[in-house]
Order: structure tokens, then C-alpha cells, then sequence
């Protein structure tokens, strides 16, 4: 199941880039910056604001990503997972967000990867109103613009799926292995060095070291849960 998995996400990555170098005019560097509480703080007003907007769904809301490991640099943009009950809730989410000021729907990817629903929350309310509300072509994507004005990235899964479990798996695995955790900070301070055509074609790079890593913290937080 795993090695399945994997694999589907390396041809999303590999295909993505594709699309993003063709479609994409300008680069630019990642910023990397050193761990921040804030990063906890302003998850903890996000997901008091999901559980508000999608209440009638009872959903599970995590912290995911770099923001979410105490002492790993990360990128200063929040990554969430809310999980529902079933695929059949997605196009409740969509509903249900679309009615919210600040917050884009990347429907786009849908096709690539029909087992997630992506959204883009902004810094601020009244930036919404210069993008569209959703993207359905990638080349449709202002990436510069709304790469000035993420604040977090809200990514829809069926609770306890295998797409679920590999990014609690992979945080939980990195906040308890400080090794892991410095190697990979490491590879993403050097990554930023460079220049990309956007922030996907970045992730990109990293999908080896993930990978791997992956498939190692998705055994030990099985066997974690099962002892």
C-alpha cells in the first residue's frame, strides 16, 4: 500500500513540475526561516476558524509540515490536514468554503490527486478579492502574487487514510528524531539557496529525501499505534 502510494506521489510531483516550469515566467528563492512559536499560535486561530466553518462535518484538524516541529526551519507557511469521514464530504468542504473571504480553491489538482481538496488561506481578507476564487488551470495560477500573500495551506483528506497517516506520521517522526530533523534542514537550507520557477518545483527537490524518510516514519508510528 505504501510503496503504491509513494509512487503515485512522485508522478504527481514529476508531472506538476512539468506543468509549473512550462506555465511559469519568473523565479525566485524559498525563504527558510528559523523555527517561530507563532507558527503553533497561528494554527491554533486557523483551526478554531475551520471547526467554525466546517462544524456540521465534525472534522479532525492537524498540524502538519515543518511549521509544526519545534527547532526545524521551515517555510512560513502553515500546512493543515482536515480530515473528514468520507470522499463523499469533499464537495461539502468546497461548498462550505467557498462562501469564506480569504481562502482559494486550487481545484485544479483534483484530477492529479482526486483524494485530496486544496486550499489556499491568505494573509489577509480583502486579498482575496484579486484572485479568483478558484483555480481550475494551472495556467490560470498568479504564482508571484500569491506567493506574498499564503498564510497557510489546508489540504482535505478522508480521516485515517493512507494519505492522512503518512503526514502525521512523517511530523511525528521528525519531532522525535533530532538527526532526521537537522538532515533534512540541512537540504532545505540549501535548496533555498537556489532559484525555482515556484514553490512546487521546490517540494519537488525534496521528494527523494521524503520518500524515504516517509516509508521509515510510516512503519515506526504503525507500530507505535499498535503496541
Amino acid at each position: 500500500m505504501y510503496a503504491e502510494l509513494a509512487q503515485n506521489l512522485t508522478l504527481f510531483l514529476t508531472k506538476f513540475a512539468l506543468f509549473s516550469n512550462h506555465f511559469s515566467v519568473f523565479s525566485m528563492k524559498i525563504s527558510v526561516q528559523p523555527y517561530q512559536k507563532a507558527w503553533q499560535s497561528q494554527f491554533l486561530q486557523i483551526k478554531q476558524e475551520l471547526n467554525a466553518i466546517l462544524q456540521e462535518l465534525t472534522p479532525v484538524i492537524e498540524h502538519i509540515g515543518s511549521t509544526s516541529v519545534e527547532h526545524l526551519s521551515a517555510k512560513p507557511i502553515i500546512d493543515i490536514n482536515v480530515g473528514v469521514k468520507s470522499e463523499q464530504d469533499f464537495e461539502k468542504v468546497v461548498d462550505l468554503m467557498a462562501n469564506q473571504k480569504d481562502y482559494l480553491y486550487y481545484k485544479v489538482f483534483n484530477e492529479s490527486l482526486p483524494q485530496r481538496r486544496l486550499f489556499v488561506k491568505l494573509n489577509d481578507v480583502a486579498e482575496k478579492w484579486a484572485f479568483p476564487s478558484v483555480f481550475s488551470s494551472l495556467n490560470e495560477i498568479p504564482h508571484e502574487e500569491i506567493n506574498e500573500k499564503r498564510l497557510a495551506h489546508v489540504h482535505v483528506w478522508v480521516f485515517g487514510s493512507p494519505d492522512w497517516i503518512r503526514h502525521i506520521a512523517f511530523r511525528d517522526y521528525l519531532r522525535e528524531n533530532e538527526a532526521i530533523r537537522k538532515e533534512y534542514e540541512n537540504l532545505k537550507l540549501g535548496l533555498s539557496k537556489k532559484e525555482w520557477a515556484d514553490g512546487m518545483e521546490y517540494n519537488a527537490a525534496k521528494n527523494d529525501f521524503i520518500k524515504k524518510i516517509e516509508a521509515d516514519a510510516v512503519n515506526w508510528y504503525l507500530q507505535k499505534l499498535h503496541k
